[in-house]
């Protein structure tokens, strides 16, 4: 298992941007592909991007296609989520998970491993 810890949440305006940290230890990183969710207050956690183990493939939903950016850093033992122009509907927990395969899915059910997550709130 994986132990995962995130960072980078906050307050910001709508337009503005933020970029989440999440930092694994535990057994190699590079043998886990990376996925980013998040939790609106009183919906349930849906996808958010992607991204496999070495890099190479990355997956977003079309919700923020072209306004967030997923990275990672195998030797940092770190994933990255950029987000810019953040719109207030974007509030919520964001949580980063771990799948230990190539190429991660768009599905709670494919990750093993999770984060306890960041609060990130969007105002108006």
């Amino acid at each position: 298992q994986v132990q995962l810890v995130e960072s980078g949440g906050g307050l910001v305006q709508a337009g503005g941007s933020l970029r989440l940290s999440c930092v694994a230890s535990g057994r190699t990183f590079s043998s886990y592909a990376m996925g980013w969710f998040r939790q609106p207050p009183g919906k349930e956690r849906e996808f958010v991007a992607v991204i496999s183990r070495l890099g190479g493939t990355v997956d977003y939903a079309d919700s923020v296609k072209g306004r967030f950016t997923i990275f990672r850093g195998n030797d940092e033992k770190t994933v990255y989520l950029q987000m810019n122009n953040l719109r207030t509907e974007e509030t919520a927990v964001y949580y980063c998970a771990a799948r230990i395969d190539v190429n991660g899915g768009n599905r709670l059910s494919d990750y093993s491993s999770w984060g306890q997550g960041t609060q990130v709130a969007v105002s108006s």
